[in-house]
């Protein structure tokens, strides 16, 4: 996957920086162009000669000094990069990254570059961990970025947690990763649901359930970066997704609608949204008084979307449980005529509803099961997509 790549490796101010030769060694030689950029802090560690001996590349170290070949650098790295890879990552340079800073080469090339970029974070513990470093760090991935998490372990400060760079191997395992996932989706539509549906009883209440729509989302950002052509129809309003078709709906009749107009042309249907089961049966045209003290409302079925569709589509479901996970997925799957859907209990922690990470099961028509980690969302996304990108390479 390295031979003739252009890797953009960044090396900022950690004392992993020791890393980044090994892994500048191992690029090249998989065949794989670096073109190495350094911090000021950076070369406090490692100084730039070692990384042009290995990489037999000048290194980039500031705006001002022009590279053979490259006349606008910033510009000419970011145009030219098939990865750029951030390992070591200072929580400094992830905060700039998160918003979009560009005061030095580096910053200025992640702005640039149209490149996937992987982030290797390297730090103290308490930094890795804290509120801000972690909020920045889910800004990154919500726009695309993989991070490579960092190992626990013995830090340079004497204290051992969360913060040391990640083995080289995972790292380059992450590049390779990309490099094979790079538009994969080129030229697939796809239509995905996300979030919950809301079920009018009088102008301002409504029935509705937990779900945040962050998954379907996570799916939509993923597909687009890896070239689908993606409509999303969401409930919640979310960050704007760019580059994709937004449709905003409100109930299980509207989502309906908006499916049937837009799947006929699909490759993919994923419904990620939590439609509601039932809806009041009459919706109040004003606001119902607190008069009595007991309130009946008379529910009824709402359509079953999926049941409602036909084409030649993939299929994809999600399966929200509290109990039976597999074997109400199971039955899901064959209900719902599904090529994969994927369980999640709700009821584990960081797997719920609203969170930013989720635990699932992915099980496919044919009765493959893949048990995934608790990991970010879209890294879910992203194994759902390489199952979608596998079996429609598998059909053609």
């Amino acid at each position: 996957m390295l031979t003739d790549k252009t890797i953009v490796l960044g090396i900022t101010g950690s004392i992993a920086a020791y890393k980044a030769a090994e892994l500048a060694s191992r690029l090249t030689k998989a065949g794989a162009k670096v073109e190495t950029v350094m911090t000021e802090a950076a070369q406090r560690f490692i100084v730039p000669l070692t990384l042009q001996s290995l990489t037999h590349r000048p290194v980039a170290c500031d705006m001002w000094t022009p590279l053979e070949n490259f006349s606008i650098t910033h510009v000419s790295l970011a145009q030219a990069a098939d990865v750029a890879v951030i390992a070591p990552a200072t929580a400094n340079i992830i905060a700039k990254m998160a918003y979009g800073l560009a005061d030095d080469l580096l910053s200025s090339i992640v702005l640039a570059t149209k490149a996937p970029v992987i982030v290797a974070p390297a730090m103290n513990n308490n930094m890795y961990e804290s509120s801000v470093t972690q909020e920045n760090i889910a800004r990154l991935r919500a726009r695309g970025f993989v991070i490579v998490e960092p190992e626990i372990g013995h830090l340079a400060c004497n204290a051992i947690g969360k913060g040391r760079m990640a083995d080289i191997d995972t790292v380059v395992d992450a590049i390779n990763m990309i490099l094979r996932r790079e538009r994969d989706m080129a030229g697939k539509r796809v239509v995905i649901t996300a979030g919950g549906t809301r079920e009018p009883i009088d102008p301002v209440r409504f029935i509705g359930n937990r779900s945040s729509g962050k998954m379907g989302h996570a799916l939509a950002e993923a597909a687009r970066d890896r070239g689908a052509d993606v409509t999303l129809i969401s409930t919640v309003s979310l960050s704007q997704p760019s580059n994709m078709r937004v449709v905003h709906v409100e109930s299980a009749s509207q989502m309906l609608e908006a499916v049937m107009q837009t799947v006929w042309q699909a490759d993919v249907l994923v419904m990620a949204a939590a439609v509601a089961d039932y809806r009041p049966k009459t919706t109040q045209e004003n606001k119902i008084k607190k008069d009595a003290a007991v309130l009946n409302i008379e529910l009824e079925r709402t359509l079953d979307i999926l049941a409602e569709v036909e084409g030649d589509f993939l299929r994809i479901g999600f399966a929200a449980e509290t109990e039976n996970l597999l074997d109400n997925a199971r039955k899901k799957l064959v209900d719902k005529r599904l090529d994969l859907i994927a369980a999640n209990d709700v009821t584990i922690a960081g797997s719920g509803f609203g969170s930013d990470t989720n635990k699932v099961t992915l099980i496919s028509r044919d009765g493959k099961e893949y048990d995934l980690p608790l990991m970010p969302k879209r890294d879910v996304a992203d194994k759902v997509w390489d199952w979608v990108a596998a079996n429609t390479r598998r059909a053609a």
